[in-house]
């Protein structure tokens, strides 16, 4: 591993800061997306909730309320060793209905105040601008990412954000797991799926302008900062061959290509022949302009993703019955053990994923989440310190980072860093839970909202830091 390899953790907005009113913050729509049974339908775009009522919980507006206690987090953080600290800003913290003509002050202090107290303690930041959220104002004036002005609006907060951080900030990613907006169109890019409109042409054109917008965010930023780097994001994790048939082998292509397509575009600079092929068999339309084949050929500096596991497909229809695994459908992996919430556990994939997508590219890797959601018990001592005994955590987390080291020294990889998700205890993205804890340090607080949002240690905490201190020589 390099001597300067950037060991962390991440986190996301509105899983992570609260504070959804303070500060001038305007409303995004994340914070319309509420806890149970109506979390799926209304992040995934068929269910249309564009304000918040007294029947359900959101657990954006709060989540752990990192607005408030930042210091402490990251003096936590400090303590912890880290290198890097992945986090992303609220555009419309920023921008509260992302057309103003003047940022937010307000929220450009705030977020000022935590990378001033990174760069302190030796801490790199690693800013996602866009973390599955836009202005929600958007959506209800132009149905976001449907409409071109998008591009314009989101490379505006760009440029604001990397001029007033110039200097201080090195490394930033232009939307999180960008393929997700195929999944979960509404809570990835505050998309509206209407009634008779065509699913696959609203995503892709979608797909588009965001495309375009990372390409010219990147240019914009490289001119404000020639030391800045720009990376994309990928929820990434290769999909197996359910068996040597060939057809199962080129269904798992296929599948591939589906989340590889983004990622094709932002590191090349143009449209593969395979996405072109899609858009013709599926009569879409996207209005790909010359202006828009030029700026695509801004491509990214590095590529980071997210792996949590690795999936299984089958050509035969039969025998292709999805299984729970965060939002990609996958055969169950006999080969696998799955977390509680049916995540199948596959360190050698995360190698088998740096090598496919470092093969592809050839371009430096960032990763930028991977951990363990788990049920965590939070016990006392009998000195009367208060932690949670997570050996599964460290487990799990030992076995991936010794893989990822194999993918490095043996395989040859460049690989910048790696920032384990949610470091301090947050709510889950795809399902709203609390219960649902990846961090190293325990926040209290549940599922109901409630808790003295208190911060405890795990025993993970001090693995990790060893882990850092020895720079993965020790496990």
């Amino acid at each position: 591993m390099r001597e300067n390899f950037l060991w962390g953790g991440a986190t996301a907005a509105n899983q992570y800061e609260g504070g959804w009113k303070e500060g001038g913050r305007g409303i995004a729509n994340v914070d319309v997306v509420p806890y149970g049974e109506d979390r799926f339908p209304v992040a995934c775009g068929k269910k249309i909730m564009l304000e918040c009522d007294d029947e359900h919980e959101y657990p954006s507006h709060e989540a752990v309320d990192f607005y408030h206690h930042w210091e402490e987090d990251l003096e936590l953080l400090h303590e912890m060793g880290l290198k890097c600290f992945r986090f992303s800003i609220a555009w419309s913290r920023i921008y509260p209905t992302g057309e103003e003509a003047e940022p937010n002050e307000e929220g450009l202090k705030f977020y000022e105040k935590v990378i001033d107290r990174c760069v302190e303690y030796g801490i790199e930041p690693l800013i996602s601008l866009v973390h599955f959220d836009a202005p929600l104002a958007l959506t209800k004036k132009y149905g976001s990412w449907k409409n071109r002005i998008m591009v314009d609006l989101y490379v505006k907060y760009v440029k604001t954000v990397v001029s007033r951080f110039k200097g201080k900030v090195k490394y930033y990613l232009t939307f999180n797991e960008i393929n997700m907006l195929l999944h979960m169109p509404f809570m990835a890019s505050g998309l509206i799926i209407e009634e008779g409109e065509n699913e696959l042409q609203v995503k892709y054109t979608a797909a588009h302008y965001e495309l375009v917008a990372s390409a010219l965010a990147t240019k914009a930023a490289h001119e404000i900062d020639p030391d800045v780097m720009f990376g994309c994001m990928l929820a990434a994790g290769n999909t197996y061959a359910n068996t040597c048939n060939p057809k199962d082998v080129m269904k798992s292509i296929e599948k591939d290509r589906e989340n590889y397509f983004f990622i094709d575009v932002q590191a090349r600079g143009y449209y593969p022949s395979y996405a072109l092929k899609f858009f013709e068999k599926n009569d879409i339309t996207i209005d790909i302009t010359e202006e828009d084949k030029e700026a695509l050929k801004n491509t990214v500096d590095f590529i980071s993703f997210s792996y949590y596991s690795s999936r299984l497909t089958s050509a035969d229809p039969e025998v292709n019955k999805a299984t729970a695994g965060n939002v990609f459908a996958t055969l169950k992996n006999p080969y696998l053990k799955a977390s509680e919430w049916g995540w199948q556990i596959d360190p050698l994939g995360l190698r088998i994923t740096l090598n496919s997508i470092y093969d592809r590219y050839q371009k430096p890797l960032f990763i930028v989440e991977n951990g363990l959601g788990a049920k965590d018990e939070l016990i006392t001592l009998p000195d009367g310190t208060k932690t949670v005994e997570d050996d599964y955590r460290i487990e799990y987390m030992r076995e991936h980072i010794k893989c990822m080291i194999d993918a490095v020294d043996e395989d040859g990889v460049d690989l910048l860093g790696y920032t384990m998700w949610g470091v301090i205890d947050l709510v889950s993205a795809s399902t709203g839970e609390m219960r649902k804890r990846y961090g190293f340090v325990y926040v209290d607080k549940d599922d109901e909202g409630n808790g003295t949002l208190q911060r405890y240690k795990k025993k993970s905490f001090d693995w990790y830091k060893h882990v850092i201190e020895t720079n993965g020589r020790e496990l």
